[in-house]
């Protein structure tokens, strides 16, 4: 299951991170901000209405009696056949339309798997699961980073590549039976969580999923605007790089929390203090004025959103109220991932220019501080 949660970061973060950006700026030059928000906006849009739809229809799939790990199998295909508009756009709206396509062709992938694990992982593991989803990020970026150090390889190449990545990481969740953990008839004990703890954690989640839309898409940008263009050669290969280190120096930290919040039920403290850890780290980016001062103060926003999101992942599997519903609640619970795409570019906009992109990292880290206090709302039992 940790294979194929990567296997889904794999299909979108080397897109959305490294491959759209340079593609944008290749295509409009100085005004890549505002075409490149587009594009988000539009793949944001298509993502939260795609993931609601066919995280429902795979719960009917599975009322049914038919699993949803079809629906998994034409997300891969799908996915794979958006590559191609992506990769054959020559001009900003035909951009904007194929990320739009995109978006809607990953949920098909991402919806139903996401609800297949949520059902299939006991209660008792679902902290560990949540650590174990951080190791999606560091494989994606090492992905990303493999794919443009190849100088040899074409544009039309990477985007083919891609999705072979997705599918072979995704191949032993599939054709592993499905097995859920919980019996849906039986008693209810002390009744499901009330919906209001769902709620809330989704709302602390949209507020450090905003920070975490901003700093990775525009990540490219914000090093551009601290570092001398002299400095710039092979800027994307050292961002893919420092990606990678960023995604695996919390990998352990988001593991044995993970273990120690299913052992001890206290998920609180640590949630909280990786909160303040990712604003203290967008603070250091907002006064960074070097490649190295900005890549350290990355490093310690990663390693605290990281940690916080894995935590906030075993949380939220535990909350769904619904057995039956889990795709439609995951799906509704995903707008906390998707409308931060709606909201984090326009906050770019405002705040940020090509050359400055101080003020918007401060507006982000009070954002991150919102999202821990937040989260100590959620019922503690």
């Amino acid at each position: 299951m940790a294979l194929a949660d990567a296997g889904g970061v794999i299909a979108y973060l080397p897109l959305l991170t490294l491959l759209l950006p340079i593609k944008v700026e290749r295509l409009t030059g100085d005004a890549r901000i505002g075409v490149f928000t587009a594009t988000v906006v539009a793949g944001a849009i298509a993502a939260s209405l795609a993931n609601v739809t066919f995280g429902w229809l795979s719960d009917r799939s599975f009322a049914r009696g038919h699993g949803r790990r079809r629906w998994m199998v034409a997300g891969v295909i799908v996915t794979a056949a958006s590559y191609v508009g992506i990769a054959f756009a020559t001009s900003p709206v035909a951009l904007v339309a194929a990320i739009a396509a995109f978006q809607i062709a990953v949920n098909v992938l991402l919806a139903p798997m996401m609800a297949a694990i949520a059902e299939e992982v006991p209660d008792s593991q679902k902290g560990i699961v949540g650590g174990l989803f951080a190791f999606g990020g560091p494989l994606a970026s090492a992905f990303s980073a493999l794919l443009l150090g190849q100088v040899f390889l074409s544009e039309d190449m990477r985007f083919a590549i891609l999705p072979v990545a997705v599918g072979l990481c995704i191949a032993p969740l599939l054709l592993s039976p499905a097995r859920v953990s919980v019996d849906l008839d039986a008693p209810p004990g002390d009744g499901p969580p009330p919906r209001r703890e769902l709620v809330v954690a989704g709302v602390a989640r949209l507020l450090v999923q905003i920070a975490a839309v901003v700093t990775q898409a525009y990540l490219l940008y914000y090093f551009e605007s601290i570092v001398p263009a002299s400095g710039r050669a092979g800027l994307p290969t050292r961002i893919g790089h420092l990606l990678t280190i960023a995604l695996i120096i919390p990998l352990p930290v988001a593991l044995i929390l993970g273990r120690v919040s299913d052992v001890t039920r206290r998920r609180k403290p640590a949630i909280l203090a990786a909160a303040a850890t990712a604003a203290a780290g967008l603070l250091a980016m907002a006064l960074a004025r070097d490649w190295t001062a900005g890549a350290i103060a990355f490093v310690v926003y990663m390693l605290g959103s990281a940690v916080f999101v894995a935590l906030n992942a075993g949380i939220a599997m535990q909350l769904l109220p619904d057995p039956r519903r889990r795709g439609r609640d995951l799906g509704l619970l995903n707008l906390a991932n998707t409308v931060p795409s709606l909201l984090g570019p326009p906050l770019a906009w405002l705040f940020a220019t090509p050359q400055d992109f101080g003020g918007v990292m401060v507006a982000l880290a009070v954002l991150v501080a919102g999202g821990g206090l937040t989260m100590m709302l959620v019922d503690g039992r």
